[in-house]
């Protein structure tokens, strides 16, 4: 059965904080899909009562549309892809679709818990967020480790694909460039080392759904000074 759509309109609105690569993911999948939609800005670790109505697990992303709260990044995406099929972001192949979902976990799960939460978390979110406590050097230093490694992978698939999951721009490629496109902000990626993942990131970074995300400004941290050059 089909699920009803939802109109697009002024009432989608996105509860999210612009460095968060799980809210990225959902805005680069909007953006892909053409999706209007209003951004309001959450300091979800304040866990405001009113947002904590919208999503009792108190984490952005948080989508209202058509009349519905929509949480859990992946989630929100794989509905969206749904309801509003063009472009595809998910293949129709099964065993396709089983490898897209496999990396979405793999940078959602795998690549923040090693890579982003170390060097993003100790680096940002502490002082965002108000703690006195300065960075863990151990963490920092095995997550500037770790995104090698990451990266390495990501050569590997890249080079026997035309995309990460396959030869079509998938939700995979969205999972992975939102992790990436944090860390850009504050310049936390060799690109220099891994040429083959930067023409990757390259080819994503110039897609119009990519707009907003480079034209994002956190009080406090400068982005990079490359970060919103498309010819980087």
């Amino acid at each position: 059965m089909t699920p009803s759509v939802p109109p697009a309109s002024a009432a989608t609105r996105l509860y999210h904080y612009p460095l968060s690569p799980f809210c990225r993911k959902v805005r680069l999948t909007l953006g892909e899909k053409r999706i209007e939609v209003e951004l309001v800005e959450e300091r979800y670790w304040e866990k405001d009562p009113e947002f904590l109505r919208r999503n009792p697990a108190g984490q952005v992303p948080v989508l209202r549309i058509g009349g519905r709260m929509l949480a859990d990044s992946q989630a929100i995406c794989e509905y969206l892809d749904e309801v509003f099929p063009q472009p595809p972001l998910m293949p129709r192949d099964p065993d396709a679709r089983y490898e897209v979902r496999r990396l979405c976990a793999w940078f959602d799960g795998k690549f923040h818990a090693e890579v982003t939460r170390k060097l993003m978390g100790e680096r940002v979110f502490k002082k965002l967020m108000g703690g006195g406590a300065p960075p863990d050097s151990a963490a920092v230093k095995a997550g500037a480790r770790d995104i090698k490694t990451h990266l390495a992978y990501m050569t590997q698939l890249l080079e026997i694909r035309r995309w990460l999951a396959g030869n079509d721009l998938t939700l995979a490629d969205f999972a992975a460039a939102a992790q990436l496109s944090v860390l850009d902000y504050v310049s936390d990626v060799p690109w220099h080392q891994f040429e083959t993942v930067k023409d990757w990131y390259a080819k994503v970074k110039s897609r119009p759904a990519f707009r907003s995300i480079l034209a994002d400004q956190v009080p406090g941290f400068r982005p990079a000074r490359h970060y919103a050059d498309l010819d980087f």
